[in-house]
């Protein structure tokens, strides 16, 4: 019997940019944009600064990087290309595999594609089978991943990933194959970081494309790795989601047929996607009763428990986040913030917000209760309910957080997402990518993209 990896492989092999439907190569190419956008948005940042200075340790390269001078080897441009996407946890969201997607998937096809001389349209491909093969793993956990602990992001995206490098490396089926069986023993990442609001996390996808193009040179160089990956005793399902349902085989069903890339959320937020849902409630029922932060008495929010320890875990920190990724993973301070400013953007997440009195006023005010009518992982859901001190009671419940494909973002909302985080470059970017797989080599797209 065919094993899951091969099966993986000989699609991805197969697969050409001809093959794919229009709405998935059009999805791609916002999704893309997306990623390049938040990528932009982010040059400035500290963590941005950090995390060049730790990588020119390992030398130069050729490699450009998005939005900035640097040239990197292949793998340290990769790993800086993803922290750029997903360091302000802005990048989409895989709703149903609770990964982020584009933030592995891009840096790796980019550093392939232009390691290995391929045309735009090779990373498309590459691109859209990395998101595709990540989703799929990610999604068969049932939230499992998360529930023991580990980040789906690192996990599942350095699967997909791996299948694009080693596509990108010019490896036939039996070579795709094989680059999952090794990145198996790579694939990691762990949600300790929301304990102290740790930095880690926006290392994990980089990781995961690191150890995808590792996987995919010593696939090249016919290194053995194990068959049963994904559905063996000791394969990434067993020993990742102790004891907890999984069947791998859903992996694979209506492969080619049914994309999973067309699920994959964009965020209107930039925080923990387990929060959207929230803050567009809070926001609406804010507008519709008119009332400011000196009004509220009390604000109980409803969450499942497994996102809920995610951000609302230990409910002290999560009052008074000490930075602000701290406050990325905090519905207190996500509720607390939109009441108070009327929005949430970059810069409710900047340190004159995390020391708005207000805004942490506010916080302590907010309870938590398990939501048992909650469509997690399907969907993250939220219900709130707000009392004034004038008595009136409000109440809103989101069925479905906004970016998932049952209230997706639309191409135009992307296109503004994008401008408005790419500042001045949106006009010379924006075209570029939307042509994305045309014309031209991997190359010049990449080094159009740099600083």
């Amino acid at each position: 019997m065919s094993t899951i990896a091969r099966t993986v492989g000989e699609f991805a092999a197969c697969t050409r940019l001809g093959d794919l439907p229009p709405e998935v190569v059009d999805r791609a190419r916002h999704l893309i944009l997306d990623a390049v956008g938040v990528a932009l948005a982010a040059g400035e940042q500290e963590f941005t600064r950090r995390a060049r200075r730790a990588l020119a340790r390992f030398g130069t390269g050729d490699q450009p990087v998005l939005g900035l001078p640097d040239r990197l080897a292949p793998r340290e441009a990769a790993m800086l290309n993803a922290v750029l996407i997903h360091g302000l946890d802005f990048d989409d969201t895989h709703s149903g595999a609770i990964t982020h997607v584009s933030a592995t998937a891009l840096p790796t096809a980019l550093a392939a594609a232009v390691q290995h001389g391929r045309s735009t349209e090779d990373l498309l491909v590459a691109y859209i089978l990395a998101v595709e093969i990540s989703a799929r793993v990610g999604k068969v956990s049932r939230g499992g991943f998360h529930t023991v602990g580990f980040h789906p992001t690192g996990v599942a995206g350095a699967f997909g990933s791996a299948v694009a490098a080693a596509k990108l490396s010019g490896l036939d089926s039996g070579g795709i194959t094989t680059a999952q069986e090794i990145v198996g023993s790579m694939a990691s990442g762990i949600l300790e970081f929301l304990e102290e609001g740790a930095w880690t996390k926006r290392l994990h996808p980089g990781w995961a494309a690191n150890s995808a193009l590792t996987a995919a040179a010593f696939a090249a160089e016919d290194w053995p790795g194990p068959p049963r990956v994904y559905e063996g005793r000791y394969g990434l399902y067993a020993t990742h989601l102790q004891g907890r349902e999984w069947e791998a085989t859903e992996l694979v069903e209506d492969l080619g047929t049914r994309w999973e890339l067309l699920d994959t959320a964009v965020k209107p937020f930039p925080s923990c996607h387990f929060t959207h849902a929230f803050a567009d409630a809070v926001l609406a029922l804010r507008a519709e009763a008119s009332f400011s932060a000196a009004d509220v008495a009390r604000i109980r929010c409803f969450i499942h428990p497994t996102p809920g320890a995610a951000v609302c875990d230990p409910i002290d920190r999560k009052r008074a986040p000490q930075d602000d990724y701290d406050a990325k993973f905090s519905l207190p301070f996500v509720v607390a913030a939109s009441i108070s400013r009327g929005r949430l953007t970059l810069a409710e997440f900047t340190e004159d917000a995390l020391a708005d009195k207000e805004i942490l006023g506010l916080a302590q005010l907010v309870e938590i209760g398990d939501d048992p009518e909650s469509l997690y992982p399907h969907a993250y859901s939220a219900s709130v309910e707000i009392e004034l001190h004038d008595g009136r009671k409000l109440a809103r419940r989101e069925a479905v957080h906004r970016g998932h494909a049952e209230r997706p973002l639309s191409h135009e909302d992307i296109r503004a997402k994008f401008t408005g985080n790419a500042g001045p470059r949106a006009e010379a970017v924006l075209p570029l990518v939307l042509s994305l797989g045309r014309q031209g080599g991997a190359r010049a797209f990449a080094e159009a993209l740099a600083a």
